[in-house]
């Protein structure tokens, strides 16, 4: 019993470690649309507050944003109009919005539940991957891949790969 009792506290640090209390920090995002092989670069400053609270302020180019406040979604991309979401009322939205708050707060079974895929967690060179792959069809707004990058020494997390069902790949390096 001592064995198990031991076993699942260390379980538990493992998921405890890995899941951001808090994020305040700079990124890149390279957006690659397959279909036609462009590439988009963009910065910006990313701040999550562990809960339902993230705001991407981007630099480059300037204005544009995407903030998550509760279960409104507000975004200004590509210089569109500016836009705000009810999460509660669009489901597209929402699997979006509870997808990218779960995958930040380390919450990946919950985000590979969401999105009907599987998860995969391993370590190498002094990082931990989790993959979660969609498995069978993709829900409208859905991803097909996401990839998240953990630094195994204190538990950052580095980098976020969301693959869109469009063929969209979202890839956000945290500095």
């Amino acid at each position: 019993m001592k064995h198990i009792t031991l076993i699942i506290i260390a379980m538990l640090f493992s998921v405890v470690a890995f899941a951001q209390q808090s994020l305040d920090t700079d990124f890149t995002q390279t957006k690659l649309i397959k279909v036609s092989g462009k590439t988009i670069q963009k910065e910006g400053h990313l701040t999550f507050d562990g809960n339902d609270h993230l705001t991407m302020t981007y630099t480059q180019p300037e204005g544009d944003y995407f903030i998550i406040d509760g279960n409104m979604v507000r975004i200004k991309m590509d210089s569109k109009p500016k836009t705000e979401l009810d999460a509660s009322k669009v489901k597209m939205v929402q699997l979006q919005r509870s997808t990218l708050l779960n995958c930040l707060a380390g919450n990946w079974e919950q985000a590979a539940a969401d999105n009907n895929a599987g998860l995969m967690v391993t370590e190498m060179n002094g990082l931990k991957t989790v993959s979660i792959v969609a498995q069978g069809k993709v829900q409208r707004g859905g991803y097909n891949s996401i990839e998240l990058v953990y630094r195994l020494s204190d538990g950052v997390l580095t980098k976020l790969v969301l693959e869109e069902a469009t063929g969209i790949q979202n890839t956000y390096e945290l500095k």
